[in-house]
């Protein structure tokens, strides 16, 4: 069951849908198109992990000029530190002021904040998939949105979803926009799309129709992070590659 979130949207609400014995059900608020927030990190793992089933990108070798990997990218145990810590950020997205470019972005967050080794830890990072995306788009050689499109969209059939590029995207959308975010502003890239769409992307990327078996074995190996989490299904949660999953045995949710 896949959930668009809101973490620091509070007038935000969440839209959940699923699919059940291959019918999707979706709660009372129809099907309008929603913004799939941090679900799009899954999108970008199934993304990075079709180009290393193509021999395009590799999982376990230390990227050119970094110590981590794109296994510890995807997992957020690269080290690599965030900019929702920035006071700045936050400010600057209030004000209603243009996303920064993309390496001003990287120069603040590394003035600010500190990393640590890769692979002794687990931090959150919109950073390490802004450079999920980067990696994307060198190997495929097209933006994030069309390569989205070709590598994942397209193969499993699904409609109704797209990439967020300027404010007016996100109009038409549940959420509304009336303060006109930029969704420049998640430097990874923000998908919208219909809950029907979140969900059948989920359900047919687990049942292996994208992946290859050892890639998507390699999407579900999690990382266990903690104990329950207040108001949220989650009683022992891990993270995989792009994906939350429920450690418990068997696991519950994976989303």
């Amino acid at each position: 069951m896949p959930h668009t979130e809101s973490a620091k949207r509070p007038d935000v609400e969440m839209v959940t849908a699923a699919v059940v014995d291959g019918t999707v059900t979706v709660g009372d608020v129809g099907d309008l198109p929603v913004p799939w927030w941090s679900f799009t990190k899954t999108v970008l793992a199934a993304a990075a992990l079709a180009l290393v089933d193509a021999g395009r990108l590799t999982l376990d070798t230390p990227l050119a000029g970094r110590r981590y990997t794109l296994r510890q990218l995807l997992q957020h145990r690269a080290g690599l530190p965030d900019y929702g810590s920035l006071a700045a950020y936050h400010d600057a997205v209030a004000s209603g002021h243009p996303p920064w470019p993309a390496g001003e972005l990287i120069d603040r967050v590394h003035e600010h904040a500190s990393g640590s080794e890769p692979g002794t830890s687990w931090t959150y990072s919109n950073v390490g998939y802004l450079f999920v995306r980067q990696l994307i788009e060198h190997a495929e050689g097209k933006e994030i949105g069309e390569a989205i499109k070709l590598l994942v969209l397209i193969p499993l059939g699904i409609v109704n979803a797209g990439l967020a590029r300027t404010p007016d995207d996100l109009t038409g959308t549940r959420w509304g926009n009336a303060r006109r975010y930029h969704p420049g502003w998640v430097y990874h890239g923000l998908m919208i799309g219909s809950p029907v769409a979140a969900a059948l992307l989920l359900d047919r990327l687990l049942r292996g129709d994208l992946l290859s078996p050892s890639s998507l074995h390699a999407m579900r190996e999690s990382f266990r992070l903690g104990g329950p989490i207040p108001g949220r299904p989650w009683q022992a949660p891990g993270y995989g590659l792009g994906l939350m999953i429920e450690t418990t045995t068997p696991p519950r949710f994976v989303g």
